[in-house]
């Protein structure tokens, strides 16, 4: 029972992140889809190209101060949840649901395009 009520609440998070901060939706999906930026393994947002510009490093920074400020809130609220499991729960949600052909981390940490 109490991992079914972590996936859900992991789950919840991941719609709320979609949801959160409108103004940089459209923003954070230009940026992977054009291949700046990709889902890492540990719920992260990363940056994929060699030269990101400010704007892209701000982007990557603010999105993921956000997720880990909500990953924190599910472990405050989930007895017995720990940063890291919440994280790598959010990861494989966000990587699954990432689209074909843009970047994800693969299990070694290096960048590939979804097939």
């Amino acid at each position: 029972m109490r991992l079914f009520k972590s996936a859900l609440a992991i789950l919840s998070v991941v719609c709320a992140l979609a949801l959160a901060a409108p103004a940089f939706a459209l923003d954070l999906d230009g940026a992977k889809a054009q291949g700046l930026v990709g889902e890492r393994q540990d719920g992260y947002v990363g940056v994929v190209t060699a030269s990101p510009s400010p704007d892209l490093k701000r982007l990557v920074d603010d999105i993921n101060l956000r997720r880990r400020g909500a990953y924190q809130n599910i472990v405050t609220q989930t007895p017995g949840a720990t940063l890291n499991a919440v994280e790598k729960l959010a990861a494989e949600k966000l990587i699954a649901k990432t689209p074909s052909g843009q970047f994800v981390q693969d299990a070694s940490g290096k960048w590939v395009k979804k097939p």
